[in-house]
């Protein structure tokens, strides 16, 4: 793909001068969306993703897509069907790129609703800030896409000439199951040069980034058994420990004084060349000032570079029904975040190997894999990386930041390995406050339109270049 490396962006007043003026009806169809609560796990109502993928096609024909389709893919050994993308195509003009432009419409639960100071399902705007659950994470994404795509298309008219296509996932806050099968029944309508992945975070408000690393992923199970039943706890306890306790000294293995992985074979990437600062990592996590951070080396470095281990379920009894009963099994869910340049099946090896060798009162302790995420990590010389630092750079008139992602996003291994030509970005519409997956998520507006501009200059120059 040949991108002139002086990145002129000539159409970048008459751009933003059309992402503001349409700004107010980008958040209207925002509010439209956020207003469905399209959470794509089981024991949810699931015609509710349905009616939001319904929702995403009707404004992907509103903002100029000619070829819009709901998709479905199955996966599992019972070819269970996936929930519905929505995937949207313009043609390239002959010998020009195609961009891919992913987000999800799929949002997380909203969790306990007293945490909640606005309803989650209403898109609530105070001040700068759009509250409600996927109002950030991502149907923002969804919608960026959208109006950076009806600007370029508004502004350029026929000298539009890059081809883009338009994939909204449905089940991305589900695991994504369909995911691998998805890319490979629908190759040719997601084949592209570059793919814009628009659901990650920037470096803080007022500061855009390019995620240009990821941790991957691997969460398992925790199975600790210390008899064949449960007992009274006035008649045997003492002599026979819990098998909650004897989970706790297990889980507690995971981790060393310090609080660094104490796991053999989980590896470290290299060190970040970005600091994160202590005191914003504080105010960003909400962490109590008492509470001392775990681990060794730089904070940027703990977060994206390194192995972290998190207890993330345990099936105890809650306080309210709890007996004077001894407990013969226990079992715990932990996810693993892997740095880059790890396997999550090398992972998964090494925690098995960790518990086998571990005695806890010779207590009987098993590990179960459950779900893997590969780690990624992009060349920021290419020239796509580079279109996109210029652009942030443009649109919002500071530097931009590379910086790593401690969280994973399993599916841009299935997209590296399908298009392994294709120049992934990941690009934020997020920041360090938005709470995504939290209660009282929320949108910075003012970050928002920027992030809408810099995919429109580079969805411009893109139509610019040639393949």
């Amino acid at each position: 793909m040949n991108i002139s490396p002086e990145f002129q962006f000539r159409a970048k007043d008459t751009l933003e001068a059309e992402v503001r003026s349409n700004f107010e009806h980008t958040l209207q169809r925002l509010t439209e969306l956020v207003v469905i609560p399209s959470v794509a796990w089981e024991a949810y109502d699931l015609s509710q993703v349905e009616r939001s993928a319904e929702k995403v096609k009707e404004l992907a024909f509103a903002v100029g897509f000619e070829q819009v389709e709901i998709l479905t893919a199955t996966y599992g050994p019972e070819n269970t069907a996936g929930m519905p993308a929505v995937v949207a195509r313009k043609e390239a003009a002959p010998g020009h790129p195609t961009i891919l432009l992913y987000a999800h419409h799929d949002v997380q639960p909203v969790g306990n609703l007293k945490e909640w100071q606005t309803a989650p399902f209403v898109a609530t705007r105070k001040g700068d800030r759009l509250f409600g659950r996927g109002a950030a994470d991502d149907k923002a994404g969804v919608l960026a896409h959208l109006a950076a795509f009806e600007a370029t298309r508004t502004v350029l008219g026929d000298d539009f000439k890059a081809g883009v296509t338009l994939f909204i996932e449905g089940e991305e806050e589900a695991g994504s199951p369909s995911f691998t099968n998805f890319l490979n029944t629908y190759r040719d309508k997601l084949a592209a040069d570059v793919i814009i992945v628009a659901d990650s975070s920037n470096w803080q408000v007022g500061v855009p980034a390019l995620t240009t690393s990821l941790r991957g992923v691997a969460s398992g199970t925790i199975s600790v058994r210390v008899a064949d039943h449960n007992v009274h706890s006035g008649v045997f306890g003492g002599p026979l420990l819990d098998a909650h306790t004897v989970m706790v000294r297990t889980l507690a293995s995971l981790h060393n004084s310090q609080g660094s992985v104490a796991v053999e074979g989980l590896i470290h990437a290299p060190e970040p060349e970005v600091e994160y600062l202590e005191a914003n990592f504080r105010a960003d996590s909400g962490i109590l000032d008492s509470v001392e951070l775990a681990g060794t080396g730089s904070i940027a470095s703990r977060l994206w570079a390194q192995p972290a281990i998190s207890i993330i379920g345990m099936d105890v009894p809650s306080v309210e029904t709890a007996s004077n009963t001894i407990a013969a099994t226990s079992r715990a869910k932990i996810s693993v975040r892997l740095a880059p340049g790890s396997d999550p099946a090398q992972a998964h090896a090494a925690l098995e190997n960790h518990l086998k060798n571990l005695d806890v009162m010779g207590a009987k302790v098993t590990y179960t894999a459950d779900d893997s995420g590969q780690p990624f990590s992009t060349d920021t010389s290419s020239a796509g990386a580079q279109l996109a630092l210029a652009a942030f750079k443009e649109s919002w008139q500071v530097d931009p930041v590379t910086t790593g992602l401690g969280g994973s996003i399993p599916f841009i291994a299935d997209l590296t390995e399908v298009f392994p030509g294709a120049d992934i970005l990941i690009t934020g519409i997020e920041d360090p406050d938005t709470r995504a997956h939290s209660a009282n998520e929320s949108l910075y507006l003012p970050d928002f339109e920027k992030a809408i501009l810099a995919e429109a200059l580079m969805l411009a120059e893109l139509s610019a270049s040639a393949q």
